[in-house]
């Protein structure tokens, strides 16, 4: 098929505009290919009829019922139960466009800095969806509605069950400016910093699963509208700065005996990272829209209110604020009389078979801030050969024992009791380990 020959053109240029060695500007463009992979189909299949039956048996007994009985009940070619898989024919083309800017400086022959833009913009990429079978909804100028009673609309195609989906029609859009800065050689100090701020935008990062990141929603309500998807990238830091060295300290040449041992071959080491938090999206919970699928829920709607510019609490547990969502609203009492469910425990402007505004990741969680710290001992072996080395090694991981909590991912449906609380943390406590180390 010579739609899936590598196509990559690449070019570049580098300028030294002072001719002076220490001063170079390169910049360059490429063109890739992005070819489908097997286990992108393999795993669909693999969990699909006829490959694999959805079936169950009310009261089994004390013991679990054998293969053969439980599979007594499949009838081979029923799919009105079975998990079945879509996958777009002939797809277009994948391909992503690369392109940076980049100006070097050599400020002496220890320090070298750097500043790049970098962007980057992928097409007809792989969009994947866990339950694409649900009751197709109506556009209005407020946004899709399903059918009223909710829960009342026919799925996409009955005749199956939970349809897995799998298309290339995912796209994404990458740009950030990076800098850098490397100190080396310097009394025996090597440091390296880097900072980028950056944002990705795309209709979904995710390729083996709907869910394949832990704060994305597992199924995206409106698959086949992308401007419903379009969001701040699953897996998007707006800002990371990390700087890390290593010095091996430095010792007098004089010493002989025990006091050389004692006060040479010491290393340290450090990493130091801080970073913004990753997105993630807020989501009604239960099936308020009437979508009759395997994996239902809603955005809610965003409360244009005071003190709701930015809708979270940084450093509380209580991370989201609440009070800054709510279910869908009608626009207007018309609207609610022509597309709303009345029939509900909530009265107008609540319009439960309405898709929120909120869209998906309109938040960031918390913050990473982390330090990590090492010690090291090098003892030289001559006796064995000139490189061997005997390396005692102490790690401290998270040196400063600092509490980084993660998103409020298992609450961030409305409906939860505990809507908005943060209940974990995304880095460990302090660690600490001892190694040794043989190298020759």
């Amino acid at each position: 098929n010579p739609t899936l020959k590598n196509f990559e053109p690449r070019v570049g240029l580098a300028w030294d505009p002072f001719h002076n060695g220490k001063t170079a500007v390169r910049s360059g463009f490429g063109f890739y290919d992005v070819l489908p992979l097997p286990y992108e189909f393999v795993i669909l299949s693999s969990a699909s009829a006829p490959f694999a039956a959805n079936v169950g048996q009310g009261n089994p007994g004390p013991m679990p019922a054998s293969a053969a009985t439980v599979l007594a009940g499949y009838v081979p070619g029923s799919l009105a139960t079975q998990r079945v898989s879509y996958i777009q024919p002939n797809p277009s083309r994948s391909y992503v466009m690369q392109w940076n800017l980049n100006l070097e400086q050599e400020f002496t022959r220890s320090v070298i800095g750097t500043v790049a833009f970098v962007g980057s913009r992928g097409v007809h990429l792989p969009f994947r969806e866990d339950d694409s079978n649900i009751v197709i909804p109506t556009p209005t100028s407020a946004g899709y509605v399903w059918p009223r009673p909710v829960g009342s609309g026919a799925v996409m195609n009955p005749n199956v069950g939970e349809e897995d989906r799998l298309v290339f029609q995912g796209d994404s859009h990458y740009s950030a400016l990076q800098t850098g800065l490397k100190i080396k050689g310097y009394h025996g100090l090597l440091l390296q910093s880097s900072f980028t701020w950056g944002k990705t935008i795309d209709t979904g990062s995710s390729t083996i699963a709907g869910d394949q990141f832990s704060n994305s929603p597992s199924s995206l309500p409106v698959w086949f509208d992308p401007r419903t998807r379009r969001g701040v990238a699953d897996f998007n830091l707006g800002k990371d700065f990390v700087i890390s060295g290593d010095w091996q300290v430095p010792h007098p040449s004089s010493l002989q005996g025990p006091a050389a041992w004692a006060f040479t071959g010491w290393e340290l080491g450090a990493i130091f990272e801080a970073s913004t938090g990753a997105p993630f999206t807020v989501v009604t919970g239960g099936d308020t829209l009437g979508m009759n699928s395997t994996d239902p829920w809603d955005y809610p709607d965003r409360v244009n209110a005071p003190g709701c510019g930015k809708a979270v609490n940084p450093g509380s547990p209580n991370y989201i604020k609440t009070q800054c969502f709510t279910l869908a609203t009608a626009p207007s009492q018309a609207f609610y009389n022509q597309y709303c469910d009345p029939n509900t425990p909530y009265p107008y402007p609540t319009c439960l078979n309405l898709l929120g505004n909120t869209g998906r990741n309109p938040l960031t969680g918390p913050g990473l801030v982390n330090t990590d710290f090492s010690i090291f001992k090098n003892n030289s072996l001559k006796w064995i050969s000139e490189s061997a080395n005997i390396q005692f090694r102490a790690e401290f991981f998270n040196i400063f024992n600092r509490v980084n909590f993660a998103p409020p991912l298992d609450h961030y449906a409305i409906s939860d009791p505990a809507f908005g609380q943060i209940d974990r943390t995304q880095t460990f406590s302090r660690q600490i380990q001892f190694g040794l180390k043989i190298l020759f």
